[in-house]
């Protein structure tokens, strides 16, 4: 368990009264209702832009591989400590870490596995307790990737660009690098003095988070606001990350969040983080005449393993705004 130090302090906000929209993906494949599908398309811009991330449903993967992964998470987080170290040589090692370095320098009040997903070469570090942890993970992979990547041609779509437009930077086949993070935040009767996740933005293109058991937690930085965001487990929730930011040039933006824990109850997630291939140069889509220069321009083609070996060696614990992103700018 990783626990809180000093100097951490989440004062409470309110839950969201209008939270992220809800994008029902069945109605984005719908091609015979052009009305609904315009409809469902102006809201994933509208949403996305304000949010930086929506939730979804009707997305068609099933019911028997998202009950799975809560499965073999829980019974994972279940074991004693021994027995996990047992089951994952890696727990609790640096080498446990996105991108192998213990990514907020600090320790907060969270338990929790980061594992590299895809490509599969070269790739033996898996849970061995529960004993179907790696094959339940990886069908949710296969499903999840196929969905965003729908969801990336409707981003591009929405926002009147070609449908490819974010898209093309991913190779088709299992290249693309795909990694999980399993997250146990324990019930904690001072959860407004200490921190789940300090404030961060992800590194990822598009994050998809599973919540267990409907119990909240995640808050993100809207209008200088901390607002708490919650959905119940038949919904999932898809962030933006920096890699999303640079390619729409700005369009979207990655949001600003934390985690707090609760003060009665123990709260479990799963994200899975979605990149282009490390080598991959992405390149920020086209400034438009119709776009507000104020808000959207002035991000430069960056390869991703650069840039998230930058993120990852430069954001701390202690920062209060988005300094990474920085790396991805004209100056």
């Amino acid at each position: 368990m990783e626990m809180i130090e000093g100097g951490c302090c989440a004062e409470a906000t309110p839950l969201a009264q209008d939270g992220p929209a809800t994008i029902d993906v069945a109605k984005l494949r719908d091609e015979l209702d052009k009305k609904g599908r315009a409809k469902e398309l102006t809201k994933l811009a509208t949403g996305a832009k304000e949010w930086g991330l929506f939730l979804i449903e009707n997305h068609d993967i099933p019911d028997s591989v998202l009950d799975g992964v809560q499965e073999v998470v829980k019974g994972f987080f279940r074991l004693s400590l021994d027995e996990k170290k047992a089951s994952l040589g890696s727990y609790m090692s640096k080498d446990n870490k996105e991108d192998g370095t213990n990514l907020f320098k600090t320790s907060y009040l969270v338990d929790r596995i980061a594992l590299k997903a895809a490509p599969e070469e070269g790739i033996d570090i898996w849970p061995r307790t529960p004993s179907n942890f790696r094959h339940v993970v990886k069908e949710f992979v296969d499903e999840a990737t196929r969905v965003l990547d729908e969801l990336l041609q409707a981003l591009a779509e929405a926002l009147s660009l070609e449908q490819r437009a974010f898209l093309r930077n991913f190779e088709p086949g299992k290249e693309n690098e795909v990694k999980v993070k399993a997250n146990y935040y324990p019930a904690c009767p001072s959860s407004n003095k200490v921190l789940g996740l300090p404030p961060h933005s992800d590194g990822s293109c598009l994050t998809l988070i599973m919540q267990f058991d409907d119990i909240g937690g995640l808050q993100v930085l809207k209008d200088e606001n901390w607002t708490t965001v919650s959905w119940p487990p038949n919904k999932i929730l898809v962030n933006f990350g920096d890699l999303m930011e640079i390619m729409s040039n700005g369009r979207l933006k990655s949001s600003w969040h934390r985690v707090v824990p609760q003060a009665n109850e123990e709260r479990i997630s799963f994200a899975l983080f979605y990149n282009p291939p490390s080598h991959t140069e992405i390149e920020p889509v086209t400034v438009r005449d119709e776009d507000d220069a104020a808000d959207v321009g002035g991000y430069k083609k960056v390869a991703v393993g650069e840039y998230l070996h930058h993120l990852y060696t430069t954001r701390s614990a202690a920062t209060t705004i988005k300094e990474s992103i920085m790396f991805a700018k004209v100056m």
